[in-house]
């Protein structure tokens, strides 16, 4: 439980990452399936879900050395 209290930003930015991925998907694709990314709505998924956690990891404070005591 306390992996997921400390990490809680970066799970919240890859749901919502999944979510505009698939939207993505959905809403604009690529019909011609020549598209890499955007032609398979799992590849989309999973594309903006590791992107939504890489730009939520930006936001998260780390702890110093003297915080942490």
């Amino acid at each position: 439980m306390n992996i997921i209290n400390k990490n809680k930003l970066i799970i919240l930015g890859v749901i919502a990452g999944a979510i505009s991925g698939f939207l993505y998907y959905y809403f604009v694709g690529c019909t011609s399936g020549t598209c890499a990314i955007t032609s398979n709505p799992f590849n989309s998924t999973i594309y903006g879900a590791v992107m939504g956690g890489l730009i939520f990891n930006i936001f998260k404070k780390e702890k110093t050395r003297t915080e942490e005591k």
